[in-house]
């Protein structure tokens, strides 16, 4: 299955709170975006392994995306080596997406940053014809495949972004997204542990901060990325 748009995260609930808007207004024109989370989130303070697989079932089926996978790697402990790159790889290969969407590419959370690097790196090696890779799920040999883009979202930093993509319209189902995981957010009858992201104002600012994105071209919101080479345009007037 050929999918346009690939976008992973470190942890179930990054993709919904970076781009989840942007993702939505893609599968809304009729791409096929498919998730694949690192891990299952299971150091998480609150909520468990299990709870975090329901949220993000929920999640994706909210958002209208064509898959979502979980690699189970080791929450908080996985690598940026040669196993876990192959298994990126295999990945990248059968699904074949014109374009990566990876975490940001420095965060507060080490797993962030460290997933980012991983996915990119596995994204240009996937492009050697010299790597050969079979997935568990067919027994040929994998083509190579390199994503024509790799863009990645921002997260807790305030990254300046390189590029913003206008969501407005799509913001209501960003939101139906993140609060499907229950057990992360705000919620005045929990009596798990408070976290950095279970507060209320972590909530708006998920909200709020789109909006200040939006305000900034024109729009009502938006949502930001980084890039690894220079955007190209064909005429300035391909600018908004």
């Amino acid at each position: 299955m050929k999918l346009d748009i690939l976008a992973f995260g470190a942890h179930p609930d990054d993709v919904e709170l970076s781009c989840a808007a942007t993702i939505a207004k893609e599968v809304s024109k009729g791409k096929k975006v498919g998730i694949i989370d690192l891990t299952r989130g299971e150091l998480g303070t609150r909520g468990t392994a299990e709870t975090r697989d329901a949220e993000a079932t929920d999640a994706a089926n909210i958002l209208g995306v064509t898959l979502r996978k979980n690699m189970e790697f080791a929450d908080g402990f996985f690598l940026n080596d040669k196993a876990h790159q192959l298994e990126i790889i295999k990945e990248i290969r059968k699904y074949m997406p014109e374009i990566v969407l990876c975490n940001a590419i420095d965060d507060r959370h080490i797993d962030h940053g460290k997933g980012s690097k991983l996915v990119s790196d596995a994204c240009f090696l996937s492009g050697l014809v010299k790597i050969d890779t079979k997935h568990e799920d067919d027994e040929h040999w994998q083509e190579p495949w390199r994503p024509k883009y790799v863009y990645h979202y921002i997260q807790w930093k305030n990254l300046e972004p390189d590029f913003v993509v206008d969501v407005t319209g799509f913001m209501d189902t960003k939101l139906e997204a993140v609060l499907a995981y229950k057990t992360q957010f705000y919620d005045p009858k929990s009596k798990e542990p408070e976290t950095p992201i279970s507060s209320k104002n972590f909530t708006d600012s998920v909200k709020y901060r789109a909006r200040d994105l939006g305000r900034l071209i024109g729009t009502e919101y938006a949502e930001g990325f980084t890039v690894e080479r220079f955007p190209a345009v064909e005429s300035l007037f391909d600018l908004k």
